[in-house]
């Protein structure tokens, strides 16, 4: 995607720490007839390095994926593994009247979104099946209670992985960076009068802080 610099996600690293906070991904493999097949997955983006754990050695970033064995995305990556993955959060509407007393085309939306491109693989060596599962468990079940797997396990071999390698990687964010502090302020101001429950988050993310007296104030410059 063509990205205005502003809106531009600039840090590769910020980029990371993102898609390893949110839950879910959208994978987009080509179907038999040429259309892309879009589906929700769980994943974990891993970076390239030596992993002492399985002795499972990355050349490159990769994202990892588990899946049944059999499928429609699974034939298509065997048919062409050239394939996408996107993820986005939402933060907040903001509707029209913020900006304009009448006008509907103003309304406009705070988010963060990543796209990538890539060739994706199904994973056979059972070492980066261990490695891949095991950072899929160490980012949803963070507290643990659970034993770690490994290449000999039954488990790891039966199940199937998927490995994209981002080629293409492109981050865009609109969560109030291109506003001036005051106007940033006045449009948190109308958010906190909408959105009481969820303005806290919105404003973590905004770089503006909020005060027990419903106070607002710019903490930081929301540069990423």
């Amino acid at each position: 995607m063509k990205l205005i610099k502003k809106l531009e996600i600039q840090s590769k690293e910020n980029i990371i720490n993102f898609l390893n906070t949110q839950s879910v991904g959208r994978f987009a493999t080509i179907d038999i007839n040429g259309f892309p097949q879009i589906i929700p997955m769980n994943f974990v983006y891993v970076k390239a390095g030596k992993y002492r754990d399985n002795s499972c050695i990355l050349k490159q970033d990769s994202i990892y994926m588990h899946s049944y064995r059999f499928g429609e995305k699974i034939d298509n990556i065997k048919r062409n593994s050239n394939t996408g993955f996107e993820v986005d959060q939402h933060l907040v509407f903001l509707p029209s009247y913020y900006f304009h007393p009448s006008d509907a085309s103003q309304a406009d939306t705070l988010y963060k979104s990543v796209v990538i491109k890539g060739p994706s693989y199904i994973i056979g060596d059972n070492e980066e099946k261990a490695l891949a599962l095991n950072s899929l468990m160490e980012k949803y079940q963070p507290e643990g209670n659970y034993e770690k797997l490994n290449s000999t396990m039954h488990s790891v071999q039966e199940v199937t992985v998927i490995k994209l390698i981002p080629n293409n990687m492109k981050g865009k964010y609109k969560i109030g960076q291109q506003w001036t502090p005051s106007y940033r302020l006045k449009i948190a101001k109308n958010i906190l009068a909408r959105e009481k429950e969820n303005a806290k988050l919105i404003f973590d993310v905004m770089g503006i802080e909020i005060s027990e007296n419903k106070y607002l104030k710019i903490k930081k410059e929301p540069v990423l």
